[in-house]
């Protein structure tokens, strides 16, 4: 579905050129859940930014079809406090010039995904901040994207919090056969979430190793206490810490 082929970024810092991406090369299946994590800093986001067409690399290419749509999550839900949630969700159909009725009719549909139909009148500032992320995804779903990038969205979120927004998105995942990318420093939740885990190195980053999780597909609070499940998440750390 979608290719990275050995990708380079350098950027000028000042005088100097700066090489943040050194050959990152992965192919992404349709369906495929895949998160990546590394070190701070280490070029995650700007992974997730070439894809999505925001900047160009130096090197390489990402191969995907033409009239490939990217729904993005941001860090923060971004969402406009002047608008309500179902004319948040709305917005982007509405930027594309789709005639209203269809657009609200598809807003009602992926907050509906989200199970967010009650709070359809209600403001962000209204909503829990885990109320807010859900209504970003369904805003990034809304438009049908072949692909969702995630760009460590649950990161500022307490524990409790974020282990339900897990829960929904593996549920949300199942239910819409999306392909995502998802990027976390959080090693437990990339295993938690995904098929695969691409663990990147310090900067300048390549791919140290993507990791096949071996673990049902859909996930509860249970599989944390799992010998499987801790067993992948060490294996991990130990790769990322090398």
């Amino acid at each position: 579905m979608l290719k990275m082929q050995n990708i380079e970024l350098v950027y000028c810092s000042g005088k100097k050129q700066v090489k943040a991406l050194d050959n990152i090369s992965v192919d992404v299946e349709k369906g495929e859940f895949l998160s990546i994590v590394g070190p701070s800093g280490c070029g995650k986001t700007t992974i997730l930014k070439i894809i999505a067409r925001l900047i160009n690399p130096t090197k390489g290419k990402i191969i995907k079809p033409d009239d490939f749509e990217v729904g993005y999550v941001f860090q923060n839900s971004t969402l406009l406090k002047w608008r309500s949630i179902i004319d948040n969700i709305a917005l982007p159909l509405e930027i594309k010039g789709i005639e209203k009725q269809e657009a609200y009719s598809k807003a009602e549909e992926a907050m509906n995904i989200v199970e967010l139909e009650e709070f359809r009148d209600a403001y962000p500032k209204d909503l829990s901040g885990g109320m807010r992320h859900r209504a970003a995804i369904a805003r990034a779903l809304v438009y049908d994207p072949e692909i969702l990038l995630m760009d460590e969205p649950f990161g500022a979120l307490d524990e409790p919090t974020r282990l339900k927004l897990n829960v929904e998105i593996n549920r949300i995942w199942i239910k819409t056969h999306r392909t995502v990318i998802f990027v976390t420093h959080n090693v437990g939740e990339a295993v938690f979430l995904s098929n695969r885990v691409a663990v990147l190195s310090k900067r300048p980053a390549h791919i140290k190793k993507i990791i096949k999780i071996d673990l049902p597909k859909q996930r509860t609070l249970e599989i944390l206490d799992s010998e499987k499940y801790i067993k992948q998440v060490l294996k991990i750390r130990k790769i990322f810490s090398q």
